[in-house]
Formats: C-alpha cells, structure tokens, sequence
C-alpha cells in the first residue's frame, strides 16, 4: 500500500491510496464518522435564563459545538463547562470555563446567545464520550472517496475535535481493535495487538510547605 498527501488545510487532509479494496475504503470512511470518540455536552444545568431563548434551545446549540478531544482521554471521563454572563453583549464559546485547562471548545467565535441588557445566564454543562453511531452531535468529521487516475482518492474533513490526521489514524485504531476482537472470537491469533488506550491520570496538587 502506497499513501501520497496531497494536500493539508486547517481542519481537512486530502491524500492519494494505491492498493487497497473500494471495500476497505468504505469502512474506514464509516469508521471515521461514526465510530471515533469525541467529546460533546452531553447534559447542562440552568441555574438563571433570562434570555430570549429556552433553555432546551441553548442545550441543542451547545451539544453541536465541537469540543477537543485528546486521545487518551478516559471512556468513562467527563469535563464541566461553566457560563455566567449578563447582558448587553454577546456570549461565545470562549466566555466558557472548563474543569480542564486543556479541553475547551475547539471554536472562539462560535455564538451561543445574545443577552440584552439586564439579561443573564448561568449554567454548568458536562462533555461526555461518544459515538457517531450514537447520535450526530458524536461524528468527528466527514469522509469522502473517489477513483481518479486508477488511484483511490480520500479526503477527510475534521469537525475540530482533533486534527484531520488525528481523526483518521484514530479510526484505523478502532478498525484494528474490532478486527483483533473479532479474530479472538474465532479462535484466530492477531498478528499484533492493537495500540492501548492509557486512563488520564488526575494531576497531584503540590504539597504545602510548613514554616
């Protein structure tokens, strides 16, 4: 198998593949929409919501707005985003306090709510783990393929979860690990193991020195 890159954006790679299946192709472009774990808000808490909008309409936004998501992260890890703010002015993703300093909402300028004046809201959101397969707010990116020259073409778009080539390898993981799976279940051994995933390890707080 041969992989050429061919070109390198932001948020999208595009690269050329000689020797491998249409079939192949396919499950690695539905492997990486639907099976790649990434970070989204998965339940928010309003404590004041003066705005002109309903709280169910400002927790549909914030579950759709991409959040970084590191690949060691833990399944079962969550990360608490926090908001208050009164108006006038406009509420972006960046006005959020996150309970890790290394995730946050992968876009600044992404509008939440405009306050006018006097208005104000507060709220705590948690970003959980999750599938494309479970629901649309989960899907890392886009994955598109095509025959040009007798050459696979590929590209792959990444909704700012983590990088294009980030998302994409990461989807080979989980491809790998399901292949391994599956060869267990049918008393084949793998050729290799696929890569561990390591739990985050909370940071210790410096102990305090006594006069």
């Amino acid at each position: 198998m041969e992989l050429t890159l061919e070109k390198k954006h932001e948020n999208r790679i595009e690269f050329v593949i000689d020797g491998v299946s249409i079939a192949f192709a396919n499950a690695l472009r539905r492997y990486t929409m639907n099976r790649v774990p990434v970070l989204a808000m998965d339940s928010v808490t309003f404590y004041d919501n003066t705005t002109s909008m309903w709280d169910e309409y400002i927790a549909n936004r914030l579950g759709l707005m991409p959040v970084r998501t590191p690949d060691d992260f833990p399944e079962s890890g969550e990360v608490v985003f926090s908001l208050d703010e009164t108006g006038p002015k406009v509420v972006y993703a960046k006005d959020f306090k996150s309970s890790d300093k290394e995730i946050k909402i992968a876009q600044d300028d992404i509008v939440v709510v405009t306050l006018g004046p006097g208005q104000h809201i507060r709220l705590e959101a948690k970003a959980r783990l999750g599938r494309g397969v479970q629901h649309a707010k989960y899907q890392s990116g886009l994955v598109s393929y095509g025959i040009a020259d007798g050459k696979l073409k590929m590209m792959v778009e990444s909704f700012y979860h983590a990088p294009a080539q980030d998302v994409i390898l990461r989807a080979c993981d989980e491809l790998e690990g399901d292949i391994h799976t599956l060869l267990e279940v049918l008393g084949e051994k793998p050729a290799r193991k696929p890569k561990e995933k390591k739990a985050k390890e909370p940071k210790k707080k410096a102990a305090k020195k006594k006069e």
